[in-house]
């Protein structure tokens, strides 16, 4: 038996208390020490072991301790952190493939999908569903249909976006965005079988339906895009730059299927279709595009952040209390909201309506007739307002201190505009038009464009970086909401040019 394993047989001695005598001296600063039991054990057993020194008899323990490291017990026992969130917080993940970046960006296209597919089917909703020649009879329900939709739409996108703030109707972020986007993508399948329906026997119940789902559709979507913007915040600066690049990618997106529409669809009740089919889809992509969220390590890492953000202020304030100084974030974020104010009713006092209403001057210019409304103001609006967006993630210039400068120098726009060739429909004239050449007019576009994106990703950027990083969520969306309130008051100044324009005369 001793023979085959060279190890030294003691009698009466523990073997594991052999095997820690044979260890050795100690190694790297590690001492291993037998416990009492060991050592009562080994003396009982009378032998030669009882001659090595031993000594005083304590619990095993590593040296350094950690006890010794004076570190809070939550530190120590790693109390409440699973092991994957310790592995993310040694090992930082990033954001592989910009999947997250690009997740965001396609909510921000969803956020302003409604809005856009309602306006760009105009001709579908005026000149055929609403039209005598479809109803046979004469009404007034084409000529106040836009006027109807506009306050259908942004009143209650407004009224949500700002109640969203405050009341967390239908629960967390999670509920929040995955009922909205349902809510949404019902409504739209609901009005692509209008679109296959034959109204033309009751246009007055298709005209009050029609409203019905504008209003339905943007109460979703006022919860909607502001927890989107509340969601971006939690993670770093571009990617709330992501969400309004994607708003300003929406609406080129539509500014193409517009112009492809026309090439490829058979008539306008068609290409509705083909519109309100595409939002169906970019809906249901947002809606399974949420679901991966949470299972990518980027996103888990930022959430984990601002959880602990949230724990730690708690902990410093001493107070269990969860509630949020609504107040005292709006007044930290009023100059970025006011900026994100500012440029929107500036845009939107602009396009589309006044934008739209700008005619050809030079019969030799390249853009054709049938084309220059869609190329000179939807195409070149949208595309160039990309564009904007997309330079905010390249650079960040003025400082927070300082956009309210660039912010306020856009409201030269809307004199600019009234002075070229705008025409309002079905009106004559009388203000005289006082620059009648479409390169300078184009130009102008493009400017107005590339700041309306630019500055206002900046300032939807700089708003959750203007409080404490656990308050972020929220100051975001003040600034959607902020964002939405100058789409409405620009929509409704819009209305003052086409009065101006023939009435005021120099």
């Amino acid at each position: 038996m001793s023979g085959s394993s060279g190890r030294r047989t003691v009698p009466n001695v523990p073997e594991e208390q052999l095997l820690l005598s044979e260890l050795g001296p100690p190694r790297n600063g590690v001492t291993i020490t037998p416990t009492r039991a060991a050592g009562n054990a080994a003396k009982r057993g009378g032998t030669e072991f009882e001659k090595q020194p031993f000594l005083p008899t304590e619990p095993v323990r590593l040296t350094p301790a950690w006890e010794e490291t004076n570190l809070p017990n939550d530190e120590l026992n790693f109390k409440g952190v699973t092991m994957e969130q310790a592995q993310l917080e040694m090992n930082p993940p990033k954001d592989r493939l910009n999947l997250v970046y690009l997740t965001l960006m396609l909510h921000g296209i969803g956020t302003l999908m409604p809005w856009n597919m309602f306006i760009t089917a105009k001709e579908y909703f005026e000149d055929y569903k609403l039209s005598e020649e479809y109803t046979g009879s004469k009404n007034d329900y084409a000529s106040n249909f836009m006027l109807y939709l506009t306050f259908a739409s942004q009143v209650p996108n407004l009224v949500f976006n700002w109640l969203n703030i405050f009341v967390k109707i239908g629960g967390n972020l999670t509920t929040r965005i995955v009922w909205s986007i349902f809510f949404e993508v019902l409504l739209f399948v609901f009005t692509v079988i209008l679109a296959m329906s034959d109204s033309s026997q009751w246009p007055g119940v298709f005209f009050w339906v029609t409203m019905g789902t504008a209003i339905g559709l943007n109460m979703a979507n006022g919860i909607y895009q502001n927890t989107v913007f509340g969601m971006a915040a939690k993670l770093p600066f571009k990617y709330t730059g992501a969400v309004v690049l994607g708003s300003n990618v929406s609406g080129t997106f539509t500014a193409i299927i517009n112009l492809a529409s026309k090439f490829f669809a058979p008539n306008i009740r068609t290409a509705a279709i083909y519109y309100f089919i595409t939002a169906l889809f970019v809906l249901l992509a947002c809606f399974d595009t949420y679901f991966a969220l949470p299972l990518n390590r980027f996103y888990k890492y930022h959430e984990l952040l601002s959880q602990k953000e949230a724990q730690e202020n708690k902990a410093a304030s001493g107070s269990s209390s969860n509630k949020i100084p609504y107040w005292k974030i709006f007044k930290q974020c009023l100059p970025q909201c006011f900026n994100v104010f500012m440029v929107f009713i500036v845009t939107l006092s602009i396009f589309p309506s006044l934008h739209s209403g700008v005619q050809k001057s030079d019969k030799n210019f390249f853009v054709g007739d049938d084309y220059y409304v869609n190329v000179m103001c939807f195409l070149t609006f949208n595309v160039c307002a990309m564009l904007g967006s997309l330079l905010s993630s390249l650079g960040t210039w003025p400082k927070p201190k300082f956009l309210v400068i660039p912010v306020l120098l856009r409201l030269i726009f809307i004199p600019l505009f009234v002075m070229f060739n705008y025409q309002p429909i079905g009106q004559s004239r009388v203000f005289p038009v006082v620059i009648a050449n479409d390169w300078v007019y184009w130009g102008t576009a493009v400017l107005f464009a590339i700041s309306s994106g630019y500055f206002s990703s900046l300032g939807m950027m700089y708003c959750p970086r203007t409080v404490e990083p656990h308050y972020a969520s929220t100051a975001a969306m003040f600034g959607a909401a902020s964002l939405i309130t100058g789409i409405f008051c620009g929509i409704l100044l819009s209305f003052i040019f086409p009065w101006f324009v023939v009435t005021v005369s120099l």
